[in-house]
């Protein structure tokens, strides 16, 4: 019953597990750089430049409608000689769109339209675990994965818009609010 936001790297498995424990109207946003860059992994190089800035572009407007049209003529355009590369493009476009959609200020959309936040984490706590060779159980991966939070957390700084918070509450328990009163206006569109 608690609106949430969740932040995910694009795997559909982990979309799945979220609106299976969380409801079909969760709230999940896909980490824009990971996206780029799945993206620019299929098209050419002369071609990244370009498609990075009209991606940048539509991710910073305050329209969320006006971004999706940018990226569908982004799509279309590239449909001709890359049709991988546009389907890549629309696939998954509601979650891209997420932190546009709550009409959140640009400051907070900005750290929150990716998973650094969490990769910082991950990262320290490979840093502490990869001397370990020999796992015994389970809680002794817990203990060294705590071991590597508290590591992390040594070097966690606040969120630059950490005071536009209430902001997200205020935009998640509207969305929430909407989806409850009309759950069938939420409806995933197929890319």
């Amino acid at each position: 019953t608690v609106p949430r936001l969740f932040i995910a790297d694009g795997a559909k498995a982990l979309s799945k597990a979220i609106r299976r424990t969380f409801g079909s109207a969760a709230a999940i946003q896909r980490c824009q750089i990971h996206k780029a860059r799945n993206i620019m992994e299929r098209l050419p190089k002369q071609h990244h430049a370009a498609t990075r800035r009209v991606l940048r572009q539509a991710w910073e407007l305050d329209d969320a409608d006006k971004a999706e049209k940018l990226i569908r003529n982004l799509a279309r355009r590239l449909d001709q000689q890359w049709p991988g590369v546009a389907a890549s493009i629309l696939e998954g476009l509601d979650e891209i769109l997420t932190v546009v959609r709550l009409k959140l200020p640009k400051d907070l959309r900005r750290s929150l339209a990716c998973t650094n936040i969490a990769e910082t984490m991950m990262g320290t706590i490979r840093r502490v675990t990869r001397n370990v060779k020999r796992w015994r159980d389970a809680g002794m991966a817990l203990r060294w994965i705590a071991a590597g939070m508290i590591e992390a957390n040594k070097g966690f700084r606040r969120l630059k818009a950490h005071k536009q918070l209430s902001v997200l509450r205020a935009a998640l328990q509207a969305r929430h609010n909407r989806m409850t009163i009309n759950p069938v206006a939420h409806v995933t569109r197929a890319a």
